[in-house]
C-alpha cells in the first residue's frame, strides 16, 4: 500500500467501516468516501465524511488519489468486481491493503486491490489474484491460489493448496481442506466442511459440505 497518496474509499457501509479502520492502523490518509444514497451525503463514518456520488472523483483526478473498494462481498452479488473494473477502467489504482496485525509470509504475491484484514495469517507459497478480500481471522494455508474477486470470509480456513477461482465466496468459519478446488463463483456456506471439488456456480453447505443449489 502507498500511505503517502490519499486514499478515497469507495462504499459508506460495514465493510467500509473496517477499511478506515484497517487505513488508519496503517498510518494511510482517508479523505472520504463515495455513497451512492444522496441522504448520506455529509455524513461520516468514523469521523470520515462521506464525501458524496462517484461524481466527487471529477475533482479528484486518478493521478491525485488511491481507490479502496468499500462494497463487501456477500457472494449473493456482483457489485465488489464491478467497482474494482469500473474505476480501474477509468485509470484509478486500488492498493493492497494489509492490517498492520496480520501475518503474510515474504513470498505471497499479493496483486493490486487485496484486502488483508486484522488477524488473518497467508503462509508461504500463496498466490491472490486482483480485488480479493482475506478477512478478519481468515486463514490461507501454503500455497493456496486464490482467483480474481474472492471473498474469504471472517475466521474461513483453507488449508494447503487450496485453489479459488474467480469470484468464489468462503462463508465465516467454512474450512476447505486441503488440495480442494473451488469452482468460479461457488459459495461456501457459514460453518461447511468442504472435503471434495465445488462445480463453478454451485452452493454448498453443511458438514461435510453438500450441494444446496
Amino acid at each position: 500500500m502507498s500511505d503517502v497518496c490519499p486514499k478515497i474509499i469507495v462504499g459508506a457501509g460495514g465493510h467500509a467501516m473496517v477499511l478506515v479502520n484497517a487505513l488508519r492502523e496503517s498510518g494511510a490518509e482517508v479523505i472520504g468516501l463515495l455513497e451512492r444514497d444522496p441522504d448520506r451525503h455529509g455524513g461520516m463514518v468514523l469521523g470520515v465524511p462521506i464525501i458524496g456520488g462517484d461524481g466527487v472523483l471529477d475533482r479528484h483526478p486518478a493521478d491525485s488519489v488511491e481507490l479502496v473498494n468499500g462494497v463487501g462481498s456477500t457472494g449473493k452479488g456482483t457489485r465488489h468486481r464491478e467497482v474494482f473494473e469500473h474505476f480501474t477502467e477509468r485509470g484509478y489504482r486500488f492498493p493492497t491493503i494489509v492490517h498492520p496485525s496480520a501475518t503474510i509470509a515474504s513470498d505471497v504475491v499479493l496483486a493490486p486491490g487485496v484486502q488483508v484484514l486484522a488477524g488473518a495469517v497467508v503462509e508461504p507459497g500463496c498466490t491472490i489474484a486482483e480485488n480479493v478480500i482475506v478477512n478478519t481471522l481468515a486463514g490461507v494455508n501454503h500455497n493456496c491460489r486464490l482467483g480474481r474477486h474472492v471473498h474469504v470470509a471472517p475466521g474461513a480456513t483453507l488449508l494447503s493448496d487450496v485453489t479459488v477461482e474467480d469470484d468464489g465466496h468462503v462463508g465465516a468459519g467454512a474450512v476447505v481442506m486441503p488440495g480442494i478446488r473451488l469452482g468460479s463463483r461457488c459459495i461456501v456456506g457459514a460453518g461447511a466442511a468442504v472435503t471434495r471439488d465445488v462445480d463453478a456456480g454451485t452452493v454448498v453447505g453443511g458438514v461435510p459440505a453438500r450441494r444446496i443449489r
